[in-house]
């Protein structure tokens, strides 16, 4: 489990195909702290380490993980948003995030409003429903809340904070991005039978 709470930006030093995607990223977390096996959000999907030296660990990524998410998008010095997973007893900071990715929305536009910058994204329209205003949404494993929505169109504020410490910073128009909807919002339409 994640909180969507980002805490260090990743860059990819290697990127090797072959049966799995091999992918090696760097990051000033100590490595020596994470075990082989643990789980770290990056850009949105929950990887498993499979390797790690100092200052850089490597996961796999499946044909499956390449297919339903934005990581086949990554190359060589692409920065990618990383999270350790939540311990008992860590700050619920932003909202509860699993690191299974379910769709790839789009950046559609970018403007500046005040000291932030509302982006306006597209969903896959079979994801919309579960997309509210002033509900959470996970995007890129960063924790957002939803200003608007309109169609398979909603906005979201990206404060100067997540601008600097988050991969936002560097986005553009037409980017695709890692979307996770609300946990809450899946079980809520199941429940009522709208899914």
């Amino acid at each position: 489990m994640f909180t969507g709470i980002v805490t260090d930006l990743g860059k990819i030093r290697a990127i090797e195909k072959r049966g799995d995607t091999r992918i090696e990223i760097e990051t000033s977390y100590d490595t020596d702290d994470i075990d082989i096996g643990a789980s770290i959000a990056c850009s949105g999907p929950c990887l498993t380490v499979i390797e790690k030296g100092p200052g850089w660990f490597a996961i796999e990524a499946s044909a499956e993980t390449l297919d339903k998410t934005a990581l086949g998008d990554w190359t060589v010095g692409t920065t990618v948003n990383l999270e350790r997973a939540m311990r008992i007893g860590d700050e619920l900071g932003g909202h509860i995030v699993s690191g299974h990715v379910d769709a790839v929305a789009r950046i559609v536009d970018m403007q500046p409003e005040g000291d932030s910058v509302r982006f306006t994204f597209e969903s896959p329209g079979e994801f919309s429903k579960y997309i509210a205003p002033k509900g959470s949404v996970c995007l890129d494993g960063v924790s957002l809340t939803v200003n608007e929505v309109q169609g398979n169109n909603f906005g979201v504020n990206i404060i100067s904070h997540t601008q600097g410490e988050t991969t936002f910073g560097s986005r553009k128009v037409g980017d695709r991005i890692n979307m996770e909807i609300d946990t809450i919002a899946r079980y809520v339409a199941r429940i009522l039978g709208k899914d």
